[in-house]
């Protein structure tokens, strides 16, 4: 486990939500203020704001992922394709470690139920499980990042 992912992992510990955990460890590396990264990413946790939609691991992945490869020139599609196809592999990577990029798949709980989510918490399973995916999404980021 890298050092990053480990920090990570505390700052997900500590009381920020997944997306901020995984996009907040490479705001710095990509020139980006960590405040402005980790609110940008607050909305993405618990699987889009409590939805149980796409991982706010993997959102945050995704964001990283932008900050650091994407484009913000318009008619770049060069540059915007070149950002999906790396979001595509980090998508492939992260699903065949866990079987799935969905929150509620993931975790085992409907998370678009307060019940669910109660549950959740009472059986420690965003401690026990969302803490391994944001080691796991930064761990694919920085791997990406590290090939050509």
């Amino acid at each position: 486990m890298s050092d990053r992912s480990e920090q990570a992992a505390a700052s997900f510990s500590g009381g920020l939500n997944c997306a901020q955990a995984v996009a907040g460890a490479f705001a710095a590396e990509c020139g980006v203020d960590e405040a402005t990264v980790r609110k940008l990413a607050c909305g993405f946790g618990g699987g889009l704001a409590h939805t149980g939609r796409t991982c706010g691991a993997v959102s945050g992945a995704v964001l990283a992922l932008g900050l650091a490869r994407g484009t913000a020139l318009p008619g770049d599609s060069e540059g915007k394709e070149s950002c999906y196809t790396l979001v595509q592999e980090f998508l492939r990577r992260f699903a065949d470690r866990h079987g799935s990029t969905e929150c509620t798949m993931l975790i085992g709980y409907e998370l678009s139920d307060p019940r669910g989510i109660a549950a959740a918490k009472e059986a420690g399973a965003f401690a026990a499980r969302c803490t391994g995916y944001v080691r796991d999404a930064v761990e694919i980021v920085e791997d990406l990042l590290k090939e050509p």
